[in-house]
């Protein structure tokens, strides 16, 4: 017969009478982060990895682009990276030695995948303790004095091997999503930079002999032509919106803090808008949207193409004003377009073209008067199969990635308040 699980409140809620429910500073150690300053930092992987926020923080791992060769404060490999500046409460788990700047902790314990489960499962919690009225900020003490329930060791790991199992297949799809990307542009840039596409033979038509000819954009294959975008597409311009209208629920909207220069699909973070809106407002599964504006510190976001995924939860999404829709007329598919988009003349432009200083806005003719060289058809047809394919891959790993989000986002809560017990071993001694 099972022992029904008798419970205790907590001011997080009731937990199982058998968890203690306790500070935790008595559980890890905590450090804060210390910035070096700027003049030590590189981009050439000399000294230690550097992280002063989340800019680079991933599902469970940062990514890293940058080093410090002085070290102020080291979060140790496998410590939980927590924000203490806004946004607070974002963590991660450091997979290397990393040298930690001012907005972040290092929280380091004997079960630090389940102290990281803790922070998801218990974020309104930590944000409570947020100070400040422009940027929100955290102490030390704030974090340290915060009392969490903690069951025994056993089960604490129990606990997490689940949910971590979840987070590391959602990670590996999406690095096998940047493999498959980093394919595709070696692909794009092969084709249509270089001018190695395969030719009749198979073998790469440049470096085979293939006859080129003069342009204004200097040599390009025989039989394809100088064009620009504005021959092919149109830009539209978003929903402009009150923030009124903004809702937990509705359509779904995307808007700045839905692009990244780093993802190529919209997909997270995505708002939701319950006010009036018009058919040109919307874009569909595939669709391409670029960022017309930025204010993000690394300018970055400017310009950088977007896909529309499926699976959004609606057939059609809304567009903000800070988003061109491409609203392609032609033949040509999106995805040409898309890494046409990722090349580097069309970056420059992007530079050049820029307007503003606290707020970049991109003119729409720095994306429509983009040169290119156009190919011809059956080469075009032959490069969307393979992408295509490729692409598919990668779609059904993200509606995949959708799923198990959903499982954890379901488990989480359960899990780290004991709702739902897990079997754990009992040793023997």
């Amino acid at each position: 017969m099972n022992q029904k699980i008798k419970f205790k409140k907590t001011e997080i809620g009731i937990i199982p009478e058998d968890w203690v429910f306790d500070e935790l500073e008595n559980y890890a150690k905590i450090i804060m982060g210390q910035s070096p300053e700027s003049k030590y930092y590189n981009l050439n992987n000399k000294g230690t990895l550097f992280l002063q926020g989340i800019r680079t923080f991933g599902s469970l791992y940062p990514n890293y682009d940058t080093w410090t060769t002085k070290i102020t404060k080291l979060a140790k490999k496998g410590s939980v990276l927590l924000s203490v500046r806004a946004p607070v409460g974002e963590v991660n788990i450091a997979d290397k030695d990393v040298c930690i700047g001012r907005g972040l902790m290092s929280i380091d314990g004997k079960n630090n995948l389940f102290i990281f489960y803790l922070f998801k499962g218990f974020k309104s919690y930590v944000i409570n303790k947020e100070t400040g009225t422009v940027y929100g900020s955290v102490t030390r003490d704030d974090i340290a004095k915060l009392k969490f329930p903690f069951p025994k060791e056993n089960e604490q790991s129990a606990i997490a091997k689940i949910l971590s199992d979840l987070d590391s297949k959602i990670e590996l799809n999406q690095q096998m999503n940047k493999i498959l990307e980093e394919i595709n542009r070696a692909i794009f840039k092969r084709w249509f930079v270089d001018f190695e596409f395969p030719n009749e033979q198979g073998k790469p038509y440049k470096s085979s002999g293939g006859e080129m000819v003069d342009s204004e954009m200097g040599e390009i294959p025989k039989s394809w032509k100088q064009s620009t975008l504005r021959e092919f597409i149109k830009l539209e311009r978003g929903l402009s919106y009150k923030g009124k209208g903004l809702s937990d629920s509705g359509m779904p909207m995307v808007n700045l803090g839905t692009i990244s220069h780093k993802k190529n699909f919209v997909y997270e973070g995505l708002k939701y808008y319950s006010g009036d809106y018009k058919e040109r407002n919307l874009v569909k599964s595939g669709d391409l949207v670029i960022a017309n504006t930025d204010i993000t510190q690394d300018r970055l976001i400017l310009g950088s193409p977007s896909i529309i995924p499926p699976d959004l939860g609606n057939e059609k999404v809304l567009f903000t004003h800070h988003i061109y829709a491409i609203r392609n007329k032609s033949e040509i598919s999106n995805l040409f377009l898309f890494y046409l988009l990722k090349t580097d003349e069309y970056k420059g432009r992007v530079r050049g073209f820029a307007t503003g200083t606290t707020v970049l806005a991109l003119p729409e003719d720095a994306v429509l008067d983009l040169s290119f060289a156009l190919p011809e058809n059956g080469i075009l047809e032959r490069f969307n199969m393979i992408i295509n394919k490729i692409r598919n891959k990668m779609f059904s790993n993200i509606i995949e990635n959708k799923s198990l989000s959903q499982i954890r986002d379901s488990l989480l809560p359960r899990l780290m308040t004991g709702k739902i017990r897990v079997p754990v071993r009992v040793e023997v001694k």
